[in-house]
């Protein structure tokens, strides 16, 4: 067994490939840094990430996949499954080696499934659009947080940008401790230490200090609105958990 080491970026995926045509050794399998790797393995590399690498696979990938392709492909890098960088390197080596596009071929099993993880990682992106849940801060700052189970926030701001566009927001994602704040001219990204003032924020919740005057009022309006508008005879609590998942309750105000 061939295995590469990298650093778990898709960077450090592009100049993998890079590396695997180079030295004409292809991996059986890629690890990130730091971990364990198998008991038997013949060989282990250590792929180091270069920009200038990365770059030129992104170009040689333009010739053969459509843009489309292209944005599905930095997508799918944000599903963090194990089985991500590998199948992202066959479906990148698939379209470089092939004489024609791969794009539509889904009788390859990889490309099925490249197409199957896309279409994870952009559901969660909906179900943020959906289930995401602000609080008023007193300096006027709305606040929400998020637990995706994908790593889709990024694919998620352009459009909170447009809809909220005339008020400044901080959207969180306190599973992997980054989030974005919007200024009202332009968004960054952002990262809070636990021992930081504003360390409670990773709790999901505003302190009731923090909040604006009227917040707690309008959370309370909005439970009513919800529980009023529930038809009891009409449950469907199996449902219901499809449609709404369990894990983006607890940041969710009519669930408190």
């Amino acid at each position: 067994m061939i295995i590469f080491v990298f650093d778990n970026t898709f960077e450090g995926l592009l100049t993998s490939v890079f590396e695997a045509y180079s030295r004409r050794v292809f991996p059986d399998a890629l690890f990130p840094e730091g971990e364990p790797l198998p008991l038997f393995h013949d060989e282990v590399f250590t792929v180091i990430t270069e920009e200038e690498k990365a770059k030129r696979v992104w170009r040689g990938l333009q010739k053969k996949l459509s843009s489309g392709a292209l944005s599905c492909l930095a997508q799918c890098w944000l599903a963090e499954e194990a089985e991500t960088p590998m199948l992202l390197f066959r479906y990148i080596r698939k379209a470089i080696d092939a004489p024609r596009s791969i794009e539509t071929n889904f009788a390859d099993p990889d490309v099925l499934e490249f197409s199957r993880m896309w279409k994870r990682v952009d559901w969660e992106r909906l179900r943020m659009l959906q289930f995401i849940r602000f609080q008023k801060a007193a300096d006027g700052t709305f606040f929400a947080a998020v637990e995706p189970e994908k790593n889709a926030l990024p694919l998620a701001i352009d459009h909170f940008k447009d809809r909220f566009a005339d008020q400044p927001w901080l959207i969180y994602d306190i599973k992997r401790a980054y989030g974005f704040y919007y200024d009202l001219k332009e968004v960054r990204q952002v990262t809070f230490e636990e021992g930081s003032r504003e360390g409670h924020l990773v709790t999901g919740m505003l302190d009731e200090s923090l909040m604006d005057k009227d917040e707690k009022l309008f959370q309370q309006l909005w439970k009513t609105y919800f529980k009023a508008i529930c038809i009891k005879e009409r449950l469907n609590p199996r449902k219901h958990k499809q449609d709404m998942p369990v894990r983006y309750w607890k940041h969710m105000t009519e669930k408190q």
